[in-house]
């Protein structure tokens, strides 16, 4: 050990408790809304007096006193505000969270473990909007979302089409020709297979690609890397061995935003949701009342629903401010065994 490598690791400290503050005062702001008001004396006293019990001689309970004394503080001024919580899949630096900034930049992202979470999170109150992927022009559809969506109730309320850049993070240290793995989630290993094929890396499953950079920067297993966005490395102080490393140019993953309330302003974009008998030509029925009003469909997609039955997605451009789109909405209720406007929108392209 020498005093350059004594800073590195005094900076991989330091990140790792920036890191920690932002999830505790994602914490707060999620324990607010079970909360009748801030203040919380006898929560206060408990913390501190389990934290002093804690002392060592590095660390002595002035120190703790003052250093959690600042973050209570934070955290009570935190709880104070109106922020506005959007749940995401994945941890901090996920695609799912740069979906949410692209949103509305103005909303505080929530990582969840699952995509469950996050739909719980929403019908909950917990959080006011969820984003969650429904599909991406290399991987395909995302079947648990939209199974996940044939279920619930919630309103789509915004979308936002992400291109996905896909970069090969790694340790600051690493030497690149040592690199024998890569982690990520299979979707994206899967978007990079030929880059990881042409190197000779090896792919390894983990559970979201912001994770497996994480992992990376707090397990820091030898010859290693992570399949990640351009955000993780900033965030887990990750060097950038190459960007780009998708197969294709084209990249794009599309997000919806999910609330348990529609929107006052109307959007240029619809989804619909719906089922029909095992007859032919239902499905072409359907699809007929849309051609017929000249309304364009920008997705259709079959899901299965249940043993022997499928659900239909349908996005259209259009608004129910339209009489052509109410006219093919109200007819295509009659030909189909269930159907369910999900909501009008308006989607962003993000940069």
């Amino acid at each position: 050990m020498n005093l350059d490598r004594i800073r590195k690791e005094i900076d991989r400290v330091d990140t790792r408790l920036l890191n920690l503050l932002n999830e505790r005062m994602a914490l707060v702001l999620e324990a607010r809304r079970y909360k009748d008001q801030a203040e919380d004396p006898k929560r206060e006293k408990a913390l501190f007096g389990l934290l002093e019990e804690r002392a060592t001689r590095l660390v002595d309970k002035a120190f703790i006193g003052k250093i959690f004394e600042a973050i209570v503080s934070k955290s009570k001024a935190l709880q104070d505000t109106d922020h506005r919580l959007v749940g995401f899949q994945g941890k901090h630096g996920a695609y799912s969270e740069l979906a949410a900034r692209a949103w509305d930049p103005e909303t505080v992202p929530i990582p969840t473990t699952s995509f469950e979470d996050v739909f719980e999170g929403v019908e909950s109150g917990l959080f006011d909007y969820g984003v969650v992927p429904v599909e991406n022009t290399l991987g395909g559809s995302v079947d648990q979302v939209n199974r996940l969506l044939i279920r619930s109730d919630l309103r789509i309320v915004g979308a936002v089409e992400l291109p996905v850049h896909l970069c090969l993070l790694a340790l600051p240290e690493t030497d690149h020709r040592e690199i024998r793995a890569a982690y990520s989630h299979p979707k994206a290993l899967a978007q990079c297979r030929l880059f990881l094929h042409r190197n000779r890396i090896e792919p390894i499953h983990f559970s979201d690609t912001a994770g497996a950079a994480k992992m990376l920067a707090e397990e820091r297993p030898r010859g290693a890397a992570a399949v990640a966005s351009k955000a993780c490395a900033r965030l887990y102080r990750l060097e950038i061995l190459k960007e780009n490393i998708e197969d294709l140019d084209r990249n794009v993953t599309r997000f919806v935003v999910l609330s348990r309330q529609t929107q006052d302003l109307e959007g240029h974009k619809c989804s619909v949701v719906f089922s029909t008998e095992h007859k032919a030509g239902t499905l072409y029925r359907v699809l007929e009342i849309f051609a017929g009003q000249g309304i364009n469909l920008t997705r259709i997609e079959s899901i299965p629903a249940s043993p022997g039955e499928y659900a239909f997605f349908l996005d259209f451009l259009g608004s129910t401010e339209e009489d052509k789109v109410r006219s093919a909405l109200e007819q295509a209720r009659k030909v189909t065994s269930r159907f369910r406007l999900m909501g009008c929108y308006k989607e962003v392209r993000a940069s």
